[in-house]
């Protein structure tokens, strides 16, 4: 079986202009080589085909590909990540994680909460702010926790987030509406326990694999999974593996992490992030379809590797949950 790579590299955006922060959520080298080992290791053909526009070109000259691989975050747009899995939808290739709908959907944190908080599935209160109109409506009180509406790997997270009165909170709230050019969204802080839960698989299928609680180190920004605290993780954060059959926080997180991913239609692996109230009880936070993998530098590989689930076998599963569910690639078997 043949299966096509599709990602956005980060040295090419570098190299065109663009800056650290603005291509954070963009795959290193060493990302795509790995990817492609593993992919080969499990005994595929591999052809790697790029971002999106290289994708267009490549379908353009009549390539086909009998699944395609596909960890392209895209560029611009609330949309962004639902870009390719639309253009493959097109053309009827089988390719792995969520659909356009799901991608689009789940990108938008706000859009995101309200199927989510439709669905009774506990996740703090919100409000989406695009004027100062919008900052002084908001409903519930300080303090708050504020963000880019529609970005990934905490962009626009430092710990300025956590507004702790009204009167800062339009001024937070301007400064990234003018950075990231987007709405801004704001929500009920929740002081407790940060964890990250790993999902493998689609549907009924789908499963929790574990749970890491994300302690900081010293040196790191305080309170918050910051942009600067996620991009050293190495050096700033603590991966903490936690286990549902010992912690009873640990089990009701992994439950509403498994019910939201059903809820969602997400497909094949990514993670949900939960954080708990100064009560204790876990809530929605966000969800990741498309998780990053690097093998050491991203959450749902380090966390399968805390497991004693290899890099390969990781990707191996993704690959057989993108074949299942009406995804199978024509005359063709996924190991």
């Amino acid at each position: 079986m043949r299966i096509g790579l599709t990602y956005d590299l980060r040295t090419e955006y570098l190299a065109m202009g663009y800056g650290e922060e603005e291509t954070a959520e963009f795959d290193r080298e060493e990302t795509i080589g790995e990817l492609e080992k593993a992919i080969r290791e499990l005994g595929y053909e591999t052809d790697r085909i790029g971002n999106a526009r290289r994708l267009v070109e490549r379908l353009a000259r009549g390539d086909r590909w009998d699944l395609v691989f596909n960890i392209a975050e895209g560029l611009r747009g609330a949309g962004r990540e639902a870009q390719v899995p639309a253009i493959l939808d097109l053309y009827e290739i089988p390719y792995t994680f969520s659909d356009p709908l799901v991608m689009a959907l789940t990108l938008h944190k706000g859009m995101t909460k309200r199927v989510i908080r439709d669905s009774g599935i506990p996740t703090p209160d919100f409000a989406l702010v695009g004027s100062q109109v919008d900052a002084e409506a908001v409903r519930f009180e300080p303090p708050y926790f504020v963000k880019p509406v529609a970005e990934g790997t905490s962009k626009g997270i430092t710990p300025r987030s956590i507004v702790k009165t009204r009167a800062l909170l339009w001024p937070l709230c301007a400064g990234l509406l003018a950075e990231f050019k987007q709405p801004v969204i704001v929500e009920e802080f929740l002081p407790g326990r940060e964890f990250t839960v790993g999902i493998v698989g689609t549907g009924a299928e789908a499963e929790a694999v574990g749970t890491l609680e994300m302690g900081l180190k010293p040196g790191a920004e305080n309170d918050v999974y910051s942009y600067v605290n996620k991009e050293q993780c190495e050096e700033l954060v603590d991966y903490i593996l936690v286990r549902p059959d010992t912690d009873p926080t640990v089990r009701e997180a992994e439950r509403i992490a498994l019910s939201s991913w059903r809820i969602l239609e997400c497909r094949d692996a990514g993670r949900i992030d939960v954080r708990c109230d100064a009560r204790g009880t876990p809530q929605f936070l966000e969800a990741n379809p498309l998780a990053g993998l690097h093998p050491t530098h991203s959450d749902l590989p380090i966390l399968c590797g805390k497991l004693g689930i290899s890099y390969v076998t990781l990707i191996g599963r993704i690959i057989r949950s993108a074949c299942a569910n009406g995804r199978r690639p024509a005359a063709h078997t996924c190991r």
